[in-house]
């Protein structure tokens, strides 16, 4: 297939994955291995795309992030994601993945990114789906403008979880919103805001270590897998939000479940 066409396909991948519970990694590296697009160009390709995520997400909150700045007038009077208080929020639940990434990316690159690991990760992030949103279902769930500190915390501790690759980042991340006492809708937004800094930081991270290596194709071949994901992404977190409204995770949850044996054969005996 042409890289075009790749670009095309694989930015629809990530903007379609990367802000619901269903693993944009496990996804990229089927939709990848498929396309015969893997090594260091391909990794660095999927560091594009994400950047692109990221944007959408930039633009679709842009009043929540303006609201951070100190002295600036968030979307929501009385917020606790306002101002300092906010900063302190996103900080606490962005550390610890920060920490955890920069000790362990070498184990991770070298253990975890085989079929068997990220086929339990989907299986085991579905199930811990199906768990949480049973606990919610009995107990009051507080909006995200009441987030404590306590729960930004805790919601970064899960983040952590997303180093696991299959596990999902913002399947983590949401999955410890409902824990810590989030609404459904409260979740996923705090997971999208998050997502910003420790997003950011590891696509930073990737593109320093690949500097200098890149064609001016590869430059253009990325680019528009760039685009491509920005606006995907854009209509998938505006879509996630919709369906939180009125649905549970609960086909989130599912859909991993099933799609973990069908990774597993798909990917068993393709190279990483």
């Amino acid at each position: 297939m042409e890289v075009w066409g790749i670009a095309v396909i694989l930015g629809i991948v990530e903007g379609l994955t990367e802000f619901i519970p269903v693993s944009s990694t496990g996804h990229l590296i089927i939709a990848g291995n498929l396309l015969g697009f893997a090594g260091d160009k391909a990794a660095t390709f999927e560091v594009a795309i994400q950047l692109g995520a990221i944007l959408s997400v930039l633009v679709l909150y842009r009043g929540r992030f303006w609201g951070l700045l100190p002295g600036a007038e968030g979307p929501v009077p009385g917020s606790a994601l306002k101002g300092w208080p906010g900063l302190w929020r996103i900080a606490l639940a962005t550390v610890p993945a920060l920490v955890a990434g920069y000790f362990g990316h070498r184990f991770v690159k070298t253990h975890l990114f085989t079929p068997v690991s990220v086929s339990w990760a989907l299986a085991v992030g579905g199930i811990g789906i199906l768990f949480a949103e049973r606990l919610i279902s009995r107990r009051h769930a507080g909006s995200l403008d009441e987030l404590t500190l306590g729960q930004a915390l805790g919601i970064g501790l899960f983040q952590t979880l997303a180093l696991w690759p299959g596990v999902s980042r913002s399947g983590a991340t949401i999955i410890g919103g409902l824990l810590v006492g989030l609404e459904r809708k409260g979740a996923a937004e705090f997971s999208f805001l998050i997502a910003v800094p420790i997003m950011l930081a590891a696509t930073g991270f990737e593109i320093l270590q690949m500097r200098g290596s890149y064609t001016t194709d590869e430059v253009a071949q990325f680019a528009v897998g760039f685009v491509v994901s920005f606006l995907v992404a854009l209509m998938a977190v505006a879509t996630f939000i919709r369906i939180l409204s009125r649905w549970s995770l609960a086909p989130f949850a599912w859909y991993r479940i099933v799609a973990a044996p069908a990774f597993y054969l798909l990917t068993g005996s393709l190279s990483f």
